[in-house]
């Protein structure tokens, strides 16, 4: 069996349905689901069987009793609420629990690949190089991801089991809609652009001009695509960047949309005070050393992976069917 935590959630629910695709339906889902609107990402997903994260994390402490035999375990789940403030909820979600299932599958000698951040690089005034020197994390959400990292780089090999981490970068794509807030910024401005017309950007920060803010925006395909690659290559391991290499600007998404539907203009909104100090103007993954594991495929450009989400929000209201 194959166990993807945070199966029902957004990177996920995508990892599933690509599996599926590709015949493998012998996968145990673990999740969370008291915000329930998550069940909708489980409507087009083939798997054996479901577990809320609390009791598959107490078998996992009983020596996996009950779960049978694990092949890989895609550690995905997480909070992932860059604006919660309570960190012993932080760790204890991010941290402790990841550490867990390492040891597990480190003990069984179990391939485990989990979600890092590149929230870890902060301002990325030093450059998105997996180097500590590079990182810099702003908020307690990217502090647990940090540190999990930095737990995972003090194993000594021989490790017996691959450990991959993917530093994902800003990823977008359909199955995020119960994702609110925290949702991609192609998300909140299709659903913009359809209740009025208007695309709302802000207004220029950080020497960056009206809704010039760079990220580098991946497909959530793409990332399913790195982690495939990784469980096909189970001698690498290692933490890696997971985005394009290629820093697009908040304006190219929105125009991207307004391509595709046909209709909308942008307008620019004051820069909230609240952000100041905890927002990431500019990203841009260095890909060297996913390309020196081994990865030669080409990221999708984003015009089509957003045209390709536009289409699929038209068509299903953002769900994979």
């Amino acid at each position: 069996v194959i166990v993807v935590t945070g199966g029902a959630g957004f990177i996920g629910g995508n990892l599933i349905k690509t599996l599926n695709d590709k015949g493998i339906d012998d996968i145990l889902v673990v999740d969370h689901l008291k915000n329930s609107a998550k069940m909708e990402n489980l409507r087009g997903l083939q798997f054996t069987d479901y577990q809320d994260k609390d009791r598959f994390l107490a078998r996992i402490e009983r020596g996996g009793s009950g779960l049978g035999a694990i092949d890989a375990i895609f550690h995905i789940g997480a909070c992932s609420d860059t604006m919660e403030a309570d960190g012993a909820y932080m760790l204890e979600n991010n941290y402790e629990y990841s550490k867990i299932l390492l040891h597990y599958c480190l003990a069984g000698g179990i391939p485990f690949q989990y979600s890092s951040s590149a929230s870890v690089y902060g301002n990325g005034e030093k450059g998105f190089r997996e180097d500590a020197g590079c990182e810099h994390p702003l908020n307690v959400y990217a502090y647990s991801k940090y540190l999990f990292d930095n737990y995972v780089r003090r194993l000594k090999p021989p490790i017996g089991a691959q450990i991959v981490g993917l530093r994902y970068f800003n990823v977008f794509g359909p199955q995020e809609n119960h994702k609110c807030r925290m949702a991609s910024i192609a998300y909140q401005l299709y659903n913009q652009l359809k209740t009025s017309g208007v695309a709302r950007l802000f207004a220029g920060t950080d020497g960056y001009g009206d809704g010039e803010q760079r990220r580098d925006f991946i497909y959530v395909k793409d990332v399913v695509r790195v982690h495939l690659f990784f469980w096909e290559n189970p001698g690498v391991s290692g933490i890696f960047n997971c985005g394009t290499g290629r820093a697009n600007s908040f304006n190219a998404v929105a125009r991207a949309l307004i391509d595709r539907l046909g209709y909308g203009r942008i307008e620019y909104v004051p820069f909230p005070e609240t952000l100041n100090g905890k927002y990431q103007s500019f990203t841009e993954a260095d890909p060297g050393q996913l390309r020196s594991a081994g990865w030669e495929e080409e990221f999708t450009p984003l015009a089509a992976a957003i045209a390709e989400y536009c289409d699929v929000l038209e068509s299903t209201g953002g769900y994979l069917r």
